[in-house]
């Protein structure tokens, strides 16, 4: 089975996993939107559900497991999220050589980081997560980020052969520079915690007043500002209004280091990387060009390249400081 072999997860296949941990759906599969893993919503017993089956190679069942665990403390800590249901004696089952678990279906709508009451509760939730999160560190899941790590994206993206010829030399001369001054970047100076590590609009879902977080699967361990700077957005005044908003929430249940507003364009300049290599990596599944066709085009190599330029003067920015008081 390669990374990219869900050709032979069938709905036959899929209904005949469920049943093989006594769940009798009452529906139809419906396919929910995500790339990384295939997730299904159905009924059954008057209830929806999602099942989600996990991409060979990417996780073994030790880190799956590890991030069920940490969901399961979170529940405990009535915190807000989505986690795995048992099925006998396990939350990670397997049928046919695809590893599954199985999830309550939550509804909701996106959180809107421009209302200031959605940020702060985004705060308060996230800083309660983060105080279960410091208790103990994951064993299984790795760093957000590692030198290792970002050569490795490095090389997925010098073997990219969608990047054209003409945009190579302009591309990788800035990604270059990108990537020396994240080498720099030494994160081991700074309090490592288990985090949700994907923490935006797509993962926070906002019912009646109160905020559920979901997709855990990209969870790591790394510095708290990793759950918090994705919520920022658009001129300098605004983003520091932005990040008080949210700190007033967090400092009700955790303390914030300052000092961690320094690695927010690092962690920024990193996302970007990861977010092209991934891309380039996962090309040969069918819904990745069905999805994502602008990534083959040469105006979206040529839109990187600016974004690269920019994100490596944000590098040289003075970093965002939180209102007097903090």
């Amino acid at each position: 089975m390669t990374d990219f072999s869900f050709t032979g997860l069938t709905p036959d296949l899929i209904m005949d996993a469920l049943e093989a941990v006594d769940v009798w759906p009452d529906t139809g599969l419906l396919a929910l939107n995500s790339y990384e893993n295939r997730v299904y919503q159905f009924a059954a017993d008057g209830k929806r559900y999602v099942a989600k089956f996990y991409r060979p190679q990417r996780w073994n069942d030790q880190q799956i497991l590890e991030e069920h665990s940490f969901l399961a403390e979170l529940k405990e800590a009535e915190i807000p999220v989505v986690a795995p249901l048992t099925l006998g004696d396990t939350t990670l089952a397997e049928h046919a050589g695809f590893r599954f678990s199985l999830f309550p279906s939550v509804g909701g709508r996106a959180l809107e980081a421009d209302q200031d009451e959605h940020l702060f509760q985004l705060g308060r939730q996230v800083g309660r997560m983060h105080m279960v999160g410091k208790r103990t560190p994951f064993v299984h899941r790795p760093l957000l980020y590692s030198p290792p790590d970002l050569e490795q994206a490095t090389e997925q993206l010098r073997g990219c052969a969608l990047i054209p010829d003409s945009i190579r030399l302009p591309f990788f001369t800035i990604l270059d520079l990108v990537v020396a001054r994240l080498n720099d970047l030494d994160l081991t100076r700074y309090d490592s915690i288990r985090l949700h590590g994907d923490c935006h609009v797509g993962n926070l879902l906002w019912r009646d007043d109160s905020l559920t977080l979901v997709d855990f699967d990209d969870c790591r361990q790394g510095p708290a500002i990793q759950d918090l700077w994705m919520m920022l957005s658009g001129e300098r005044h605004h983003q520091v209004a932005q990040l008080d908003t949210l700190i007033d929430g967090y400092e009700e249940f955790a303390t914030f280091n300052a000092a961690e507003l320094k690695l927010i364009e690092p962690l920024r300049a990193w996302r970007i990387i990861q977010y092209m290599a991934w891309l380039a990596k996962r090309w040969d599944d069918p819904a990745f060009p069905r999805s994502f066709g602008w990534f083959a085009e040469a105006a979206y190599w040529e839109r990187q390249v600016l974004a690269l330029k920019e994100q490596f003067a944000a590098l040289d920015e003075e970093p965002l400081r939180l209102q007097p008081g903090y």
